[in-house]
């Protein structure tokens, strides 16, 4: 764990006055709705060892800012590279002509919290470059001994410590600082001249000790390998409606995105999204309860403030099969008479912000994952899901499944390739009959996309049975 101790703020260490910075804000912000200024400094590194050698190794450090003016629902955004008191300025000017001609109400500023949710560790600082390059190629010697049917092995470390500080016109300064660290192991495997690969990663918000000790990488080589010789015997996946057994975890995505994104506040205030208009109605069968939480410790999507300053906190979006709620920034939040959730994210000082996802899940049950292929006659049991589709308005999606076996007679026999899942997130969650005893998040690799911006993220659910699913494969 790396410690530090407190540093001056980025706009002082960059040479601006503070109390400066807050009368050019407060100046730009007479008379609109909201508004900040976003400061962001931020370091990134990343290794990539590939086919027995270093192939890349990468360091990035960026800072700026972004000024925001809210006048209505229309938001006047200047950002620069430059954190300097005339860049600033500069910037404020620009942003102001969003409220050209209007005039309106300040909005409540977001209320304080004192929670933290994660170190200030850095994930650049320790290990040193030397030791991250001996770990890759110790994971590659190792996969490689694991068994002689792996010809490659790709594996990578990513980490970042991003500072970023939100002045508001009341003069208050929020600041958070942000690690994440990741790793990632991919192998491929071949016997007979057929080639397969198989995938496994974990991080979160702290250092690289927490996911680079021999049990935790090793274990991941294992996942990845296993994967991998479980689609060598992969048969052609049969088309057409089955039941369909989800395991947990980062199966979870599917919900992410064909429901989770249709939760969003700015979708719902605009009508676009297929859960608008429908608070209070019911949208997913019994005992389906979803949230969004961005204040679980340490996780991957977690925030102890959002990207405007707004502390994160439980969302519950469906509760027992009934749509009881929205994720909203301030934006949306003010616009639909509601209160902000936490959920204002931007994927950096360059971005505005936007209603974003942070964990999403789905609540756990009572019934054990085994009772759920016990009852299917003939069926599909999806243990990890690769890419996906999805139609914000219609919630339509296209899932593929990158582990997933057939079920026949109630037991799991051949694994499949091949296999998508096809529908719509509305209906699906009404298709829901068991909920399993097993709920737990995804290993911390989620990165989330919306209007170009990019954000991590993190996904759980308990294993469910789905009746009546459109399987896509090969039609028999």
């Amino acid at each position: 764990m790396n410690a530090h101790s407190p540093a001056p703020s980025i706009l002082e260490s960059a040479g601006v006055d503070p109390q400066r910075a807050e009368a050019i804000l407060g100046d730009a912000l007479k008379g609109a709705d909201d508004g900040e200024l976003f400061v962001e400094r931020s370091e990134s590194e990343s290794f990539l060892f590939d086919d027995g050698r270093l192939k890349s190794a990468a360091y990035d450090a960026t800072e700026g800012f972004g000024l925001r003016v809210v006048a209505g629902e229309t938001a006047g955004y200047a950002h620069a590279s430059e954190i300097s008191e005339g860049a600033i300025g500069r910037a404020a000017d620009s942003a102001r002509l969003a409220k050209r001609g209007y005039s309106g109400a300040a909005a409540e500023a977001p209320r304080a919290t004192n929670a933290k949710l994660y170190g200030e560790d850095d994930p650049l600082a320790s290990p040193d470059f030397s030791d991250k390059v001996s770990l890759l190629q110790e994971i590659d010697a190792w996969a490689r001994a694991r068994d002689p049917r792996v010809v490659q092995v790709m594996a990578s470390l990513a980490g970042e410590r991003r500072t970023i500080e939100i002045l508001r016109a009341d003069g208050r300064l929020l600041r958070d600082v942000r690690p994440l660290a990741r790793i990632n192991v991919q192998l491929t495997v071949e016997r007979d001249g057929k080639r397969e690969s198989g995938y496994s990663g974990a991080g979160g918000r702290a250092g690289f000790e927490a996911w680079i000790t021999p049990d935790r990488w090793q274990e991941q080589v294992d996942e990845a390998l296993r994967q991998a010789l479980v689609n060598l015997d992969a048969i052609p996946c049969p088309a057409g409606e089955m039941d369909v057994v989800l395991g947990p975890g980062w199966n979870g995505v599917l919900l992410h995105e064909a429901v989770g994104h249709g939760l969003e506040g700015d979708f719902n205030r605009k009508g676009t999204s297929a859960f608008s208009g429908r608070i209070g109605e019911r949208v997913a069968a019994p005992g389906v309860t979803v949230f969004d939480d961005g204040a679980i410790q340490g996780r991957r999507g977690s925030l102890t403030i959002d990207d405007e300053g707004t502390p994160t906190g439980r969302t519950v979006l469906i509760e027992d099969g009934i749509l009881v709620g929205y994720m909203h920034d301030r934006m949306s939040a003010r616009l639909m008479g509601l209160e902000a959730t936490g959920n204002g994210r931007r994927q950096s000082y360059a971005h505005l912000p936007m209603p974003r996802m942070t964990n999403t899940g789905m609540m756990g049950g009572d019934t054990p994952r085994e009772e759920m292929i016990a009852s299917t006659k003939r069926g599909l049991y999806c243990a990890n899901f690769g890419g996906g589709q999805v139609d914000i308005t219609n919630g339509k999606f296209v899932f593929q499944c990158t582990e997933a076996y057939l079920i026949e007679d109630g037991k799991v026999t051949a694994p499949v390739k091949g296999a998508t899942l096809i529908g719509d997130g509305p209906s699906a969650l009404t298709r829901v009959t068991m909920i399993g005893d097993d709920f737990c998040f995804d290993n911390g690799v989620g990165v989330c996309g919306k209007a170009g911006q990019s954000v991590p993220v993190g996904v759980g659910q308990p294993s469910m049975k789905l009746t009546g699913l459109t399987v896509g494969g090969t039609s028999l």
